[in-house]
């Protein structure tokens, strides 16, 4: 067998295809190694939201092409989102690379690699969903299963519609099969994926029904699903997430900004008043309910007062945790080459501004659990507490606590001792 060596680089959907293409080059007669000193091909799977992701990759394939050098039949090559982004210009800023594929030619990958010679192959179909592949899954208690490919909002920040096509479901009855196939192999939770995964649909199946078909499944005890679009949260999927005690009660729902003229610019499909009043049906819903979010400041045209909406949003929501990003522009999207109209140092200032609010917010929430137990889903030994066991609670908060002979996969009640805004402390009770 010849060996792969793959890095991922990216979001929990990267991190899926690249389960994905390890299936398919496994059946194909390739095997992994965690050397790539040791392999035939070296393959990097991207992301290409962001442009310092870009610079640290290509910096990165710069690193590895040495094991060109020293072996030249060694194929190197670019996978996923960047390949489809940066194909015009890999050929002169890393004329190394001897392969790149795109988010939908991982099918025809052994082929092509068999071939020995170079070659791109970046088309978007509008069919792929590579139901019929089965994902080599790394060993654990959460499997990520991609029930959506692709997107079709077209906010004018993103770049995901133009690297990984329009949006297409896989059968509900694929879905529904690998849930079966991991459940039988032992992991204990399910997170579903798609770019706007709430948008679901398989014919009659929407998404609130897929939930409610998923948690008819034995040996499947917690479901969840990442990222949801608030314009897609339908009485449906509201409905499940009442009605399924096996869905946690924890969902992430981008923002982007808190402001009506920035959300009108970056054309989301709602108002701050509408994604408050969604927030209040999420959380009468789902009691307990704990969400984060999505921030980006310094979009272009964004104002003093326009940041202070977004601050103040956040104030009133009191998210859990939040993902909080300066605007860069993106190549091919809407924005790209609109006025920058916020400095780099006022975006900065902005970041850090919500930083603080949201680590302030985050430490608040998790001291006030103190003293409160959950069941945690035990994935393994604490990172940074030898004899301490990790995992997390239904909500989704990072638990460590004293170990007490409970293994990976086991749900043990731990009652909270202390917190802070990334981690609460506990014991077995």
């Amino acid at each position: 067998m010849r060996a792969v060596y793959v890095e991922t680089y990216g979001c929990q959907m990267n991190v899926a295809d690249t389960e994905l293409l390890l299936g398919h080059l496994g059946r194909g007669g390739y095997a992994r190694t965690d050397d790539p000193a040791a392999a035939d091909v070296i393959l990097l799977n991207t992301c290409a939201i962001r442009e310092r992701a870009e610079e640290r990759v290509l910096g990165r394939l710069g690193e590895l092409q040495h094991h060109k050098a020293r072996r030249p039949e060694i194929q190197l090559g670019l996978a996923g989102c960047m390949a489809q982004h940066l194909r015009d210009k890999l050929t002169t800023r890393a004329p190394f690379v001897d392969f790149v594929v795109g988010p939908d030619s991982y099918r025809r990958l052994p082929e092509m690699l068999a071939q020995g010679d170079a070659f791109v192959d970046v088309r978007l179909g509008r069919d792929e969903t590579y139901a019929d592949i089965a994902p080599a899954r790394a060993a654990g208690v959460r499997a990520w299963l991609s029930i959506m490919r692709g997107c079709d909002k077209f906010c004018t920040f993103c770049v995901v519609p133009y690297v990984r096509g329009r949006e297409r479901s896989l059968p509900a009855n694929a879905v529904l099969d690998q849930v079966r196939a991991v459940a039988a192999n032992g992991y204990r939770e399910v997170v579903f994926l798609g770019q706007t995964v709430n948008a679901y649909r398989d014919g009659e199946v929407d998404f609130g029904e897929l939930l409610r078909r998923t948690a008819a499944i034995d040996g499947i005890v917690r479901i969840r699903f990442t990222s949801p679009h608030p314009a897609d949260m339908t009485e449906s999927v509201i409905a499940a997430l009442a009605e399924c005690k096996k869905v946690c009660p924890q969902i992430h729902l981008p923002l982007q900004s808190g402001s009506d003229t920035v959300l009108a610019r970056m054309e989301r499909g709602y108002t701050r008043d509408e994604y408050l009043r969604l927030v209040e049906r999420l959380r009468a819903a789902k009691p307990g309910l704990a969400l984060s979010t999505d921030i980006i400041v310094g979009f272009p045209g964004e104002s003093d007062a326009d940041f202070e909406a977004t601050h103040e949003l956040m104030r009133t929501v009191r998210y859990d945790s939040a993902f909080m990003f300066k605007y860069s522009p993106r190549e091919h999207t809407k924005s790209f080459g609109w006025p920058e109209t916020v400095s780099d140092a006022e975006k900065g200032q902005r970041l850090q501004a919500i930083i603080a609010l949201q680590e302030q917010t985050s430490t608040a929430i998790n001291r006030a659990l103190v003293g409160a137990t959950f069941d945690v889903l035990v994935e393994g030994p604490a990172r940074r507490s030898p004899g301490w066991l990790a995992g997390k609670t239904p909500h989704f908060k990072t638990t460590v606590f004293s170990a007490d002979g409970a293994q990976a996969g086991d749900t043990v009640a731990v009652r909270v001792t202390s917190a802070n805004g990334h981690t609460l402390v506990g014991e077995s009770v």
